[in-house]
């Protein structure tokens, strides 16, 4: 049994997509939780201290006395377990199954497209050059999964909410912060997630400019 206030450690900029799926989270759960920045651009994440605390020397990690835990799935499922309620996942063994499907593809997937449409694109300022192919490859499929996924109207992936709405939304926000288009239905899905309070505390969270080398 956990015990204890953790503490949730992000990057300095606040633009984690991962970090923000673990904040919600905690947010969602109403868990009081310390929140530490690392500046990963001087590799601070690969300093003693935190790596004796994260095994995968990344945020987010999420730290108690005795115990911590790296990469943001493990940890909100850590969270469900501990914690059932509110829930983060669906309750039944299929959906919960499709959930952790989506966040695992959302996670090793799409490469081209996270890295012309980093989530500076989301906080920071949009990126004016086209998708290049592969990241025009990467939307398409992006897009049409989304599709499969939501039917217009539809406010959640499942029946009720879950933290995979926040990281598929995450995904698609890329493109519409961007202006790069997307169907109706899609932005009003986007809209609806980030209009939850968990992900306005994290928007409004003060964000520095990340550092240019």
């Amino acid at each position: 049994m956990l015990s204890g206030i953790p503490t949730l450690y992000v990057d300095r900029e606040y633009a984690s997509p991962y970090a923000l799926s673990v904040y919600v989270a905690l947010m969602e759960k109403q868990l009081p939780f310390q929140l530490q920045t690392l500046n990963l651009a001087v590799n601070e994440q690969c300093g003693l201290e935190f790596s004796r605390c994260s095994l995968t020397r990344r945020v987010p990690t999420l730290a108690w006395a005795d115990f911590s835990l790296s990469e943001s799935s493990a940890i909100t499922e850590l969270l469900d377990e501990q914690w059932p309620s509110p829930a983060l996942y669906p309750q039944s063994l299929e959906q919960k199954a499709k959930a952790r499907q989506i966040q695992a593809w959302l996670r090793s997937d799409l490469l081209p497209l996270r890295i012309e449409r980093s989530t500076e694109v989301i906080y920071f300022a949009p990126n004016p050059a086209p998708l290049s192919a592969a990241a025009q490859q990467a939307a398409d499929k992006l897009l049409a999964i989304a599709c499969e996924l939501l039917q217009p109207g539809q406010a959640h992936i499942f029946s009720s909410w879950s933290i995979v709405d926040i990281d598929l939304s995450l995904m698609l926000n890329r493109l519409h912060r961007n202006g790069d288009p997307l169907p109706a239905h899609l932005i009003d899905y986007i809209e609806r997630q980030w209009s939850r309070p968990a992900v306005q505390a994290w928007l409004n969270l003060d964000r520095p400019l990340p550092l240019v080398e």
